[in-house]
């Protein structure tokens, strides 16, 4: 089977990392380049990808991620890293490319033998005025829109988790 096609088929989100384990730069670089080549509506490339290494900022994305969900656990599992993909609400395509970027990054992750997973929750920690203080201590300028957090690190498990069947219905053909 093709390398890329079986990358793709053997995906599977991680939900428990290695949290002090930092993956080495070449790798999250290797996934951040796949991330600027996901297809954007008409190339505009509204999407832009903050790249989180700081223990410190990753644990206070992680507290303002957990108070949306009104919790105090860590959404991230222990991720090091963690990729936020925000994109630009004056393109009209905006949500589907930052939908493309993160898709990117988490079958690349896949591809360096990295864990991942992707994190919701972006648009509202981005949307508060802690959030909002973030993107201006970063340069980030512009109407931007949190579209997710894509955390990154090495598994605490070797055992990828097993796909769920498809379902026999996800393909209709009109011949």
């Amino acid at each position: 089977m093709n390398k890329v096609i079986e990358c793709l088929k053997t995906r599977r989100s991680v939900r428990g990392f290695k949290s002090d384990e930092m993956p080495a730069r070449e790798l999250i670089e290797q996934v951040l380049e796949a991330g600027t080549y996901a297809p954007t509506g008409m190339g505009r490339q509204s999407p832009i990808i903050v790249a989180v290494t700081n223990k410190e900022t990753r644990d206070r994305l992680s507290r303002l991620n957990a108070a949306v969900l009104g919790t105090d656990s860590d959404p991230f599992y222990g991720a090091p890293v963690v990729l936020i993909v925000l994109a630009d609400r004056s393109k009209p395509t905006y949500l589907y490319d930052g939908s493309l970027v993160m898709g990117n990054l988490l079958n690349a992750a896949h591809a360096v033998g990295l864990g991942s997973c992707w994190i919701h929750r972006a648009k509202e920690v981005f949307a508060s005025p802690e959030g909002k203080s973030l993107l201006e201590a970063w340069g980030i300028e512009g109407d931007y829109e949190g579209i997710g957090h894509c955390v990154l690190g090495y598994p605490i498990s070797d055992a990828a988790p097993v796909a769920k069947p498809r379902k026999p219905d996800y393909v209709v053909w009109v011949e």
